[in-house]
């Protein structure tokens, strides 16, 4: 008898990469620090490994590498002697400084911040919705960044009469991307009739929505609200398409949505393209911000859905602010009690005006005082829309 062949692996081992930061003085190193981790976190959810982070100090980038001559030198060797397949920077690079870079490092794919959060957006659609706005965002961002490259675009356009005589073949790219980012636009506006339509006929339900950071937790708050099952994981943009749910407490009906997450330095051709899916944040009656209290940024990160919300014009929406991840509260000093911290966190932000509820959505502590007074919120609402309904609830 012959020995049992052993199963070849067809697993695509991961991509390696490094990570560049800047320290300016408009970004201090513990800032900085923050920020790579995060992007750490980026490039683990876009399925590569981070092998070394290289921080560069300087008063502002540098017009031509972002890093300097120097730094860039010392990360062409690394990369060169590491076989390292992918360089990412934490901010976004100009055309300028994309080809400088990709022409003193060749055969490496260098990717800035909002490359790679677009790219994870990619990975992550999963509608055809989705995957039309991730497009345009995509196409949005590489017009001004093409170079000396003929890439064709996977052939989406050509023929006879495509180009002209003496015709550069980048500015063919140009005009094929420009007709591309037309179309895309169109088929949103269509999309986002739609889903206008959508919500006019979902009726005059009062709705909810859950609004924060990626990764704060929404959507297992949401699977737990609305007993359904939820798309729901420890990775940034788990969730990209907005669902919506209809939640009963007692007798009181409401639509409850979960919405993407927001994050720093969030591309703006995102925020653009992804306007119908903010259009159910916009349109909601009330906000629920989600915060993982938990995380030693917090405050930085509220501050980051705030700014957003004021963007899309939500800031003056009724809103509740619900620290999630109690559970995992814990003073890095180790002087206070958890009991301590959320008292101290609960005054602080009461004292702002803000409506302050602390739940955990993973061990339910808090959940049902959260749910009787999202309850309370609701009714208050559905009584002013609907006064002759009130003696119902």
């Amino acid at each position: 008898m012959g020995s049992k062949r052993k199963p070849v692996s067809t697993a695509k081992p991961a991509e390696t990469c490094v990570l560049i930061g800047l320290a300016t003085r408009h970004q201090r190193r513990e800032q900085l620090d923050e920020y790579l981790e995060e992007l750490a976190f980026l490039a683990e959810t876009a399925k590569a490994e981070t092998r070394r982070v290289f921080v560069q100090s300087l008063d502002k980038p540098d017009v031509r590498t972002f890093v300097g001559s120097g730094k860039l030198q010392e990360i062409k060797e690394y990369v060169e002697e590491e076989d390292i397949d992918m360089i990412v920077f934490d901010d976004e690079l100009s055309p300028i400084q994309l080809r400088n870079i990709e022409k003193e490092i060749p055969e490496r794919k260098v990717l800035d911040r909002t490359n790679l959060i677009l790219d994870i957006f990619a990975q992550r659609a999963a509608t055809a919705h989705a995957k039309t706005q991730v497009e345009l965002a995509q196409y949005q961002y590489l017009l001004p960044r093409l170079t000396n490259m003929w890439t064709h675009l996977q052939k989406q356009k050509g023929g006879i009469g495509m180009k002209g005589p003496g015709e550069k073949e980048i500015e063919t790219d140009r005009r094929v991307i420009r007709d591309r980012i037309a179309l895309l636009r169109k088929q949103l506006q269509g999309i986002d009739k739609q889903m206008a339509t959508q919500r006019k006929n979902r009726g005059e339900m009062i709705r909810v929505a859950f609004v924060g950071y990626t990764n704060v937790g929404k959507s297992t708050l949401m699977t737990l609200m609305s007993k359904s099952d939820v798309f729901a994981e420890n990775k940034l943009f788990a969730t990209l398409d907005t669902t919506v749910r209809k939640v009963v407490i007692d007798n009181l009906p409401f639509l409850l949505s979960d919405t993407v997450g927001f994050i720093r330095k969030l591309p703006t051709q995102l925020i653009e393209s992804f306007k119908s899916t903010l259009d159910e944040t916009r349109e909601s009656d009330f906000l629920i911000h989600v915060i993982d209290v938990s995380h030693p940024q917090f405050e930085d990160h509220m501050a980051v859905v705030e700014r957003t919300l004021t963007e899309i014009g939500s800031d003056s929406k009724p809103t509740m602010v619900l620290f999630n991840k109690v559970d995992l509260l814990r003073d890095p000093e180790g002087e206070r009690s958890p009991e301590d911290l959320e008292r101290g966190i609960r005054e602080r932000y009461e004292a702002l005006g803000h409506d302050v509820m602390f739940v955990s959505a993973k061990t339910k502590v808090g959940y049902e005082a959260f749910r009787r007074a999202l309850y309370d919120r609701v009714k208050d609402l559905h009584v002013k829309r609907y006064p002759y309904n009130q003696f119902l609830y």
